[in-house]
Parts: C-alpha cells; sequence; structure tokens
C-alpha cells in the first residue's frame, strides 16, 4: 500500500503554482501583440440593416469591444464582440474611434479611429464638375435611389450670376427606380460673359408614400465665362 507524505506534497505545492505561473506568463508573452485590423468600413445605406464584424488580431481571447469616444450612426450599436448591427436611421458621415481589450492579466487595449458614411434615401454627387468650355458651362452629376420605392425625379441645373439672375443650363423629369446607383445626369448650355455658380436641386416623391426626398449641389468657386456677347 503506498504512503503518501502530505508534508512532503505541502512542499511540492509551491513549486507546481510557480511552474503553472511561469508557464501562463510564457504563453501570455508569447502571444502576438493586440493590434485592430485597419479594414474600412462597408457604407451603409439610409434604413437598410447593416452588418459588420470588427476584426482583431493578436492578444489573449476572449476580446471585448467598446464605443470610445464619437457617435454612432442613430439605429446603430456596437455588441462586445464587434459586431457592428442595427438600422441606421441617419444619413450622412459620422466619425468615432472604437476600443477593443483582451483577457491578458493586465489587459491589453487598443484604439483605432473610424468613419461611417451612411447613403442619403437620395444622393447625388458630382460626376464631372462643372466648367466652361468656349460658351458653354457644363458638366454631369450622378444620382442613386437608396430608398425601396421608385421616385418621381425632378432634375434642375440654374446657373447664377454676379448679380443674380438665374439661368436653367439643365432640366429632366423621370423615373429614377428604386436601387439604381450612380446614374450619370448631364448637363450645359450656352451662357452670356460674367461670372456664375451653378446650383443643382433633385427632389424625389415616392408617390405610395407621400415621401420627398431633397439633394442639392452648388459649386464652390464661380466660373468666369469670358466670351459670348
Amino acid at each position: 500500500m503506498m504512503t503518501i507524505n502530505r508534508n512532503r506534497c505541502r512542499g511540492l505545492l509551491p513549486a507546481l503554482l510557480i511552474i503553472v505561473s511561469l508557464w501562463g506568463a510564457r504563453n501570455a508573452s508569447a502571444a502576438a501583440p493586440l493590434a485592430i485590423k485597419k479594414t474600412p468600413l462597408p457604407q451603409a445605406t439610409y434604413n437598410q440593416p447593416y452588418l459588420f464584424r470588427l476584426q482583431a488580431e493578436g492578444g489573449i481571447r476572449p476580446l471585448r469591444w467598446r464605443l470610445e469616444q464619437g457617435h454612432l450612426p442613430g439605429g446603430l450599436h456596437l455588441e462586445q464582440d464587434g459586431v457592428l448591427q442595427g438600422t441606421p436611421n441617419q444619413p450622412g458621415e459620422f466619425q468615432f474611434t472604437i476600443a477593443v481589450t483582451d483577457s491578458s492579466k493586465p489587459p491589453f487595449e487598443r484604439t483605432q479611429a473610424f468613419t461611417l458614411i451612411v447613403r442619403a434615401p437620395l444622393f447625388a454627387q458630382w460626376s464631372q464638375y462643372p466648367k466652361v468650355s468656349g460658351r458653354r458651362i457644363e458638366g454631369s452629376i450622378k444620382v442613386s435611389n437608396n430608398t425601396e420605392k421608385n421616385l418621381d425625379l425632378t432634375f434642375i441645373v440654374l446657373a447664377v450670376n454676379q448679380i443674380g439672375r438665374a439661368t436653367a443650363i439643365g432640366y429632366q423629369h423621370f423615373t429614377l427606380k428604386t436601387g439604381t446607383l450612380e446614374m450619370e445626369i448631364p448637363f450645359g448650355d450656352e451662357l452670356s460673359r460674367g461670372s456664375y455658380q451653378v446650383n443643382v436641386d433633385v427632389v424625389g416623391e415616392a408617390s405610395e408614400t407621400n415621401a420627398i426626398y431633397r439633394t442639392r449641389l452648388v459649386t464652390g468657386k464661380n466660373l468666369e465665362m469670358t466670351q459670348g456677347p
């Protein structure tokens, strides 16, 4: 029959604890440094479900994520496991900082700044910025319908001179189908001499819901027309 020496076991216990501690420390030190992957956030769409999982490298799992600074778009929230999800109800560009903490003792923490763009229901952007070409001012825009309905679209472009006189140099009225992205609409016309600012107004109406969406583009500098009557 084996006899266990209790005093000997008590003497071995501290040594075992030291070995376990050193093993844990060695494994912790062997883990790669914690770092957040610098992946650009995919664009979100107004009033459409959004889901994206943030990723980190290294560190001791599990990881815990949180919003450190700034504000998320209304309708979105960040889970502790790094999932950014929800249905955004605010269009625009949002900047914020996210932190991740690992399970090291003591824990390591890293932060990373992100930018999330939530596309507006009706979105317009310059495709060809307005320019003077001989006696004409011409350019084009790209328009997107991010809603779930077809839109009755009205597009009008005004060139406003230095005394406030407005001349229409573009107009269209048509149905912009749901899901249409970056449809190009050109504009341009001849003008008399002067200094002009170009204003683009786009209005979309969803007849089924009576919702009206508007967007506007304005040139940041005046265009000088030196030819003409």
